[in-house]
């Protein structure tokens, strides 16, 4: 089951001034050709002050999301400090590698900078101030070009992510039924599921 069943999917994230946002639709697919699932969870925290999207296979990023706990909290057991977003994100890299999940990492670093990354299957690891993965990426990526601007706050960043995730929905047909928010501060990780992007932009 695992072989098909994929989250198709839109997952965003960009920085905000005073931290991060994460988002993704809400629909698990067969194949890419039925709708196996309507209320599916694409983003999941891996840290107090951190998360990743997950897109492509789902037990690829299942399974990616538990290694990344276990690594995160045996990193500060052993060494008695806090994680770096740069030793996160090298983390993620090195145990993403074989798996066929394609993660988005945003968080808040130690110091309280707020950071994004690209992580892919080979390992790569590439910074940026927003970006988008899975079947909608490019329709997402276009309205987040359009939106994004780096002096906004958390709450004008949910506006652009769900702008790009409702842009995705409409043309991307492994997308769509709602959309997850996560927002990520210094405070910690909130998130929130909606049934409709409306909702959001409300």
């Amino acid at each position: 089951m695992d072989k098909v069943l994929k989250t198709g999917t839109t997952t965003v994230a960009l920085k905000a001034t005073d931290g991060v946002v994460l988002a993704a639709d809400r629909r698990a697919s067969l194949g890419g050709r039925f709708v196996a699932n309507k209320n599916a969870i694409k983003i999941e925290p891996v840290h107090d002050r951190a998360a990743v999207t997950i897109s492509g296979s789902v037990g690829g990023g299942q399974a990616f999301v538990r290694q990344l706990r276990v690594q995160s909290d045996l990193y500060e057991t052993r060494r008695d400090r806090e994680m770096s977003m740069d030793a996160l994100a090298q983390t993620a890299a090195n145990v993403i590698r074989g798996m066929q999940a394609q993660p988005l990492l945003g968080g808040v670093d130690v110091d309280g900078t707020p950071r994004v990354f690209q992580i892919d299957g080979a390992g790569g690891v590439i910074e940026d101030d927003y970006t988008a993965s899975g079947s909608g990426m490019t329709v997402a990526t276009g309205a987040l070009e359009r939106l994004y601007d780096p002096e906004m706050s958390v709450e004008e960043a949910v506006d652009v992510a769900a702008e790009a995730i409702a842009a995705a929905s409409e043309r991307d047909t492994a997308s769509g039924n709602g959309i997850t928010v996560t927002r990520i501060t210094a405070d910690g990780v909130q998130q929130d599921t909606y049934d409709d992007t409306t909702e959001v932009l409300a």
